[in-house]
């Protein structure tokens, strides 16, 4: 990744270096995990993901992913909404950072700003006591543009890269955290993301969040070629 990415973090101070937490990105291309694993472990943090149990079966991926202390979560069925949380309150056990994408699948925006977010990143949050470190990043999008299986890896590339202030969630606190409350939270947490985006890219976002349900569009899977 070096070879390919010049990476410029800024705040990066504000990335906790032990403790517990919630990183929360956005994202709009295949390989965020890996770029956003590699800015974690610049700085000082062992990344540890909630991937799709479906990857743990892939010859040497599967086996990587195991051995690296990556989470397999079930994207349906029963366990859909529960297992994550309870892989998560291990690592918070373990006073270790996981990393949860909040849109939980690559934004539908056409400009790719970050869309609708989903609340198991704030569920982990408020249930376990931990700080959400948001996070932007840009510049991704030209090592390997959304929905691509090809790496672009000359020339050189540079993604910028923004660490924010611990969301505050204290407001929500003492409320029962059913969908409303959840919801809410996830609000602010998009907030925060969207507007380290904003820093980044130099613009300002949509006033209306992207929803996939207004458009048509599936939560998961690909909607373009």
């Amino acid at each position: 990744m070096n070879m390919a990415v010049k990476f410029t973090i800024i705040d990066g101070h504000k990335m906790p270096r032990q403790g517990a937490l919630v990183f929360a990105p956005n994202h709009y291309s295949e390989i965020d995990p890996i770029v956003m694993g590699v800015v974690a472990w610049k700085l000082g943090r062992l990344p540890r993901f909630l991937a799709k149990a479906s990857l743990f079966k892939i010859p040497v991926a599967g086996w990587l992913l195991a051995k690296s202390g990556q989470v397999p979560v079930q994207r349906g069925g029963s366990v859909r909404g529960s297992q994550p949380v309870a892989a998560a309150r291990k690592l918070v056990e373990l006073g270790q950072m996981v990393v949860v994408y909040p849109e939980g699948s690559l934004t539908r925006d056409p400009d790719m700003w970050p869309m609708r977010g989903k609340t198991g990143a704030v569920r982990i949050a408020l249930e376990q006591g931990i700080p959400v470190i948001p996070a932007a990043h840009w510049g991704t999008q030209a090592l390997m543009p959304r929905y691509s299986k090809k790496l672009r890896l000359f020339p050189r590339k540079t993604i910028t890269v923004k660490i924010g202030d611990p969301v505050d969630l204290s407001r929500f606190s003492e409320r029962s955290l059913d969908t409303a409350t959840l919801n809410e939270a996830t609000a602010v947490v998009m907030d925060a993301i969207t507007r380290l985006l904003e820093d980044l890219r130099g613009e300002k976002a949509p006033e209306k969040r992207w929803n996939p349900s207004e458009h048509d569009q599936k939560e998961t899977g690909r909607f373009e070629a």
